[in-house]
């Protein structure tokens, strides 16, 4: 017997059209060779791209070569990188799948290896891949014995805010359905947000209004250029998790400005001001992360995108029932299996389950549950 169910119901924003409510969340890989989106890239987008879901981004996205976490991040800093992005756009949508970017710029986390190798700052030893200066809202390291950040002036801070705006430029000429601007996990937006790496006295620091100004430039600018039919995500930290930072409460009263600046979904992460991009691992259980989706959503009045830890359909169905988000995003479990979304179709009772998939492969598994009697 058929059953209705939210993870398989669609999604308006503005005017994008989702099929359902499943996106894969940015991951980033390491991969790319001076920006540039190489085939690994594309053999790891191919994978979702099959897998039925409705929307899907590109990792966090450099916007200036100073702004990647590492030297393996891809860019979206010069026009010729446009090319091997939209090799990915065009992958998603001969699928039907929506496809957004994640732009961002790392500030005082920049300048580091490769997760894999570690992730802590390059060594300024290292010739093979050179450490680059890190810049910050004030000059305060993420933790002790890590580089110290240049305090950027009121000039730098509007090159930034510019570059953000040619990045939108140029993910539009990719062909991109929806941008995610990255102000979360202790990268430059979060850094200027959180008080506890905004020492400020400017317009640019001090009390929670002030602190909101740098996001809500780089947000207001971006949405100058991305077209008012196309959707725009942001992902947030909502708490920073240390005495002193950030408050679900401060991310609220963002989450409003946002909205008032084009904002169409919060993207609700966590954590990342000081060492891991989540709250501590020892924390960590199942949908972490959800109980701040319900409550921007709730308090603020904008869509959210729960992420973290979400591994079952029935988990992420709940989750939508009892609106506490709008989309529900997987990473890992993504890695683990690209087919989540058809499996999920099984296990929720969807009435069709293979018209999740490709029609090539939804009619060789479709044949063999006929013949076999097996899914």
């Amino acid at each position: 017997m058929s059953k209705q169910n939210l993870l398989f119901s669609k999604l308006k924003l503005r005017s994008l059209h989702l099929k359902n409510r499943i996106v894969v969340s940015p991951m980033c890989q390491y991969m790319a060779v001076e920006g540039h989106i190489q085939d690994w890239h594309i053999a790891h987008h191919s994978r979702f791209a099959l897998g039925g879901m409705a929307l899907s981004f590109v990792e966090a996205t450099g916007i200036t070569p100073e702004g990647r976490i590492t030297h393996g991040c891809t860019g979206i800093w010069h026009d010729n990188h446009v090319l091997g992005l939209e090799k990915i756009v065009k992958l998603y949508h001969a699928q039907n799948i929506a496809v957004g970017i994640q732009i961002g710029h790392a500030g005082r986390r920049a300048s580091c290896v490769r997760l894999s190798d570690g992730g802590q700052p390059i060594s300024k030893t290292d010739t093979d891949e050179p450490s680059w200066e890190i810049i910050g809202p004030s000059a305060i390291a993420e933790k002790k014995g890590y580089p110290v950040p240049r305090c950027m002036s009121h000039e730098e801070i509007i090159e930034v805010v510019e570059a953000f705006k040619a990045a939108a430029k140029r993910a539009l000429d990719a062909g991109f359905d929806t941008i995610e601007i990255h102000g979360a996990h202790g990268y430059l937006i979060h850094s200027f947000f959180s008080p506890l790496s905004n020492h400020r006295n400017d317009q640019y620091g001090g009390n929670l209004r002030r602190r909101m100004t740098f996001p809500l430039m780089i947000t207001e600018a971006v949405r100058e250029i991305w077209p008012e039919n196309k959707p725009l995500f942001f992902r947030v930290s909502a708490v920073d998790n240390i005495s002193g930072g950030i408050s679900i409460e401060d991310t609220v009263e963002l989450a409003k400005e946002l909205k008032l600046h084009g904002v169409d979904i919060i993207d609700c992460s966590s954590g990342g001001m000081s060492g891991p991009s989540t709250l501590s691992r020892e924390k960590i259980k199942r949908g972490f992360q959800v109980p701040y989706s319900e409550k921007i959503k709730k308090e603020s009045g904008v869509n959210t995108m729960a992420v973290g830890l979400i591994i079952e359909a029935e988990q992420a169905e709940t989750i939508l029932k009892s609106n506490q988000a709008d989309l529900i995003a997987l990473a890992r479990e993504m890695i683990s299996d690209s087919n989540w979304a058809y499996h999920a179709a099984h296990k929720l009772g969807h009435e069709n389950p293979y018209e999740i998939l490709p029609p090539s492969y939804a009619f060789h598994l479709q044949s063999r549950s006929e013949n076999m009697n097996v899914d």
